[in-house]
């Protein structure tokens, strides 16, 4: 709207301090926003004057271009050879999937719910020339707005045998890939087996804590880790040593690339005997720290990876970030290292909050934070 009375549009929106309200510059920048924020089932109003029932109609084409982008390709024939497997469901919102509640549709969506299931079903996918994203719970990923091509694996392969005494005085686990990381570590603690108690909070599943070496309060997951089994692009099963995965600070070959089209199976770890009492405190006292220190509410954990001279959140803290908001993507007003949905947060909204704080904190301490998250999905680089 023109200025009126000393008034535009853009103070108007500014001054009523709402946070869900936004301006935008002409009716492409709104065709954009709308396009951002609908979600399958939405309805789509327009309220206001003049010629504001143009919006209508363009946010319909960009649609209808956006449909007909990821119908692209034909997945049927693929998703008749899946359904022999598990059930199919296609263009299923990512946004169901995640615990940021962010991403658009998947092409092909299916469940694994065992590790031969997780490897028939990529076997199929690779015989059919379709990407595949393995998903666990949905922690440490931003899915873009326009979902992800090709079949998303939700991965529910969640067996665990063991213990097998190493005879070297530990005890050799193997859990599947799709196992809940800080479901696994409580029960070995319960069971009095040191090694992986520092694991009890970390949310995710084993296949992410193996891709990422997840790690915290001083422990990781390479500290006790022997082997995994992969399935590769040909279908081939085999097993990586754990030296072989050059495991570093919350990364390993599969995020340095090197291990692309390939499925984490199961893994295989060696933990030792401990006292059940005094692990089960141990995890407790971590509990009790963890919620003391990390918001609740829609989160995909620790944004940042820490630097080894300062917290991620400090610096964020420093350039006067906390709290700050861009649409409903907040950072934390506890913990300036979580980023959390307040509502109807787009990913565009977490990356442009994401690129804000890394701007900030290079301008002011020459640091260039290295993310702990991944974006996935079609129009991120990874």
């Amino acid at each position: 709207e023109p200025e009126s009375a000393g008034i535009d549009a853009e103070t108007l929106v500014r001054e009523i301090e709402e946070p869900q309200a936004r301006f935008v510059a002409s009716f492409e920048e709104a065709a954009e926003a709308a396009i951002e924020l609908l979600r399958p089932g939405d309805v789509f109003f327009t309220i206001g004057a003049g010629d504001v029932d143009e919006l209508g109609p363009l946010v319909i084409d960009r649609l209808q271009q956006a449909g007909a982008a990821a119908a692209s390709k034909d997945y049927s024939a693929l998703a008749a050879a899946l359904a022999e497997i598990t059930e199919v469901r296609e263009h299923e919102p990512l946004s169901r999937h995640t615990t940021f509640g962010i991403g658009g549709p998947a092409d092909v969506y299916v469940v694994a719910k065992n590790s031969d299931d997780l490897a028939d079903i990529v076997i199929a996918c690779r015989e059919h020339d379709a990407p595949v994203f393995v998903l666990g719970s949905g922690s440490n990923i931003i899915v873009s707005d326009a979902g992800i091509r090709g079949v998303v694996i939700e991965n529910r392969a969640r067996a665990v045998s063991g213990p097998e005494p190493d005879g070297k005085g530990g005890f050799r686990f193997t859990a599947e890939s799709g196992a809940s990381f800080a479901s696994v570590a409580r029960g070995f603690a319960r069971q009095g087996f040191a090694g992986l108690e520092w694991a009890s909070g970390i949310p995710g599943t084993l296949g992410g804590a193996v891709v990422y070496n997840a790690g915290a309060y001083g422990g990781c997951l390479a500290d006790v880790l022997e082997s995994i089994r992969i399935v590769n692009g040909t279908g081939t099963a085999r097993k990586v040593q754990a030296e072989e995965l050059d495991l570093v600070y919350r990364g390993s070959s599969f995020t340095k690339g090197q291990y692309d089209n390939r499925v984490v199976l199961e893994a295989e770890f060696t933990l030792w005997r401990g006292d059940e009492a005094e692990l089960m405190e141990r995890v407790r006292d971590l509990d009790r720290r963890r919620l003391a220190a990390q918001p609740r509410g829609r989160n995909a954990g620790s944004i940042f990876k820490n630097t080894p001279e300062h917290p991620a959140w400090r610096m964020i803290d420093q350039v006067g970030l906390r709290g700050h908001r861009i649409g409903d993507a907040q950072i934390s007003e506890q913990h300036c290292n979580f980023f959390i949905n307040a509502g109807h947060a787009t990913a565009t909204d977490m990356k442009a909050l994401i690129d804000l704080a890394r701007e900030r904190v290079r301008d002011k301490f020459g640091v260039e934070l290295e993310l702990e998250v991944g974006f996935v999905g079609e129009g991120f680089d990874g």
